[in-house]
C-alpha cells in the first residue's frame, strides 16, 4: 500500500483491485477515499476514449442551467457526457458489470439500506482554463444527510475512474481526507486543505459521499482531465439519471440481472420494505419480459 501526503500532513492511500473490500471499505470509513490501481485495464480505457470521443467533440462545455449556482458547478470549460449505457459498450458490458464495483456497492448498502441503484454515468471532461470546482460532499443531493452528518446513513458513494492521467495540473479531483469525520457538514473546508487524487489513467479514487472534494483546476495549455464518475446510492433514494426513459428496451435485455437492476429496470427492496419501483406488487422485471 501506498499514500500520497497534503501539506497538512494528511494522507490519500494506494490499493489494488486484489485488496478484499471490507480492508479497502476501513479505509474510507477513516479517510473518507482511496485509490484503487488498475481497476480498468489499459485496453478497457482505449475503448472507453475511443467510444467517447466523437459524442465529447459534438459536446459544447460549460452549463446548460440558467441558475448560477448550477453554471459554476459544471465548471465553464468542463464538458459532462451522460447515458453511457447507449454511447459505450465497453461500459455497459464490462464497467458498470465490474465485480469489485458490485462488491463494494452491496457491502456498503446491503446491511444498511437493503439495496442501491446509479445515481448518474458521466464523463467529465475538463479543459484547459478551467478553475478549480466549489468543494462540495455528494450526499448535498439529499439535504437531510447533510443535517445528520457523520452519524446519518450512507446515501452516495462514487467510483472517479481516470480515462487519462489524472495530475495536479490538469485538474485532478482534489480531497480533503478525514473531512468525513468531521461535526459540522456545513463546513466545507478550503482549498488550502486539499489534496489532488493524482492517479494514472484506469485509477480509480472510490470515495463516500461524506468527504469534501471538488474538481481541480486545469492550469495546461492543452491538455484535457478525463474521468468517469459512477456514483451508486440507496434504492430508496431518487438517481440524477432517469434510465427508464433513456434506454431502449432492446438494449436493456442484453444486460445482466444486476445491471438491470441498477438502472432502474428491475424492482427495488431498501431495508424494511416490502418492494419499490413495482408493478401490481410485483418486481417490474416481469412486466417488461425481463
Amino acid at each position: 500500500m501506498t499514500s500520497t501526503e497534503s501539506k497538512t500532513g494528511l494522507t490519500l492511500r494506494h490499493v489494488t483491485p486484489e485488496t478484499p473490500v471490507d480492508e479497502i471499505l476501513k479505509i474510507v470509513d477513516a479517510d473518507g477515499g482511496v485509490i484503487i490501481e488498475r481497476f480498468l485495464t489499459e485496453d478497457q480505457v482505449r475503448r472507453v476514449n475511443e467510444e467517447v470521443d466523437i459524442p465529447l467533440a459534438e459536446l459544447d462545455a460549460g452549463s446548460k442551467h440558467d441558475d448560477e449556482f448550477a453554471a459554476e458547478f459544471h465548471g465553464a470549460q468542463t464538458k459532462r457526457l451522460t447515458n453511457m449505457i447507449t454511447l459505450s459498450p465497453t461500459f455497459r458490458n464490462e464497467i458498470i458489470d465490474h465485480d469489485l464495483l458490485h462488491g463494494l456497492g452491496e457491502a456498503v448498502y446491503r446491511e444498511e439500506s437493503g439495496d442501491y441503484w446509479m445515481t448518474t454515468a458521466q464523463v467529465i471532461d475538463i479543459g484547459p482554463g478551467n478553475k478549480a470546482q466549489m468543494l462540495h460532499r455528494d450526499l448535498e443531493n439529499n439535504h437531510f444527510a447533510v443535517t445528520m452528518g457523520k452519524s446519518g446513513p450512507m446515501v452516495m458513494v462514487n467510483f472517479l475512474i481516470a480515462l487519462t492521467d489524472f495530475t495536479d495540473e490538469n485538474g485532478a479531483t482534489r480531497i480533503i481526507p478525514k473531512s468525513n469525520q468531521w461535526d459540522n457538514y456545513e463546513d466545507r473546508g478550503t482549498p488550502e486543505m486539499t489534496i489532488p487524487a493524482e492517479m494514472k489513467a484506469g485509477d480509480v479514487i472510490f470515495f463516500n459521499g461524506k468527504v469534501v472534494h471538488g474538481g481541480g483546476a486545469n492550469v495546461t495549455k492543452s491538455e484535457r482531465r478525463r474521468g468517469l464518475t459512477i456514483p451508486l446510492q440507496p434504492a430508496f433514494l431518487t438517481p440524477e439519471e432517469a434510465y427508464p426513459f433513456l434506454l431502449d428496451l432492446d438494449l436493456v435485455k442484453t444486460l445482466t440481472p444486476r445491471v438491470q437492476k441498477l438502472l432502474g429496470f428491475r424492482s427495488l427492496y431498501p431495508k424494511g420494505s416490502p418492494g419499490l419501483w413495482q408493478s401490481n406488487y410485483e418486481d417490474i422485471s416481469g412486466l417488461l419480459e425481463l
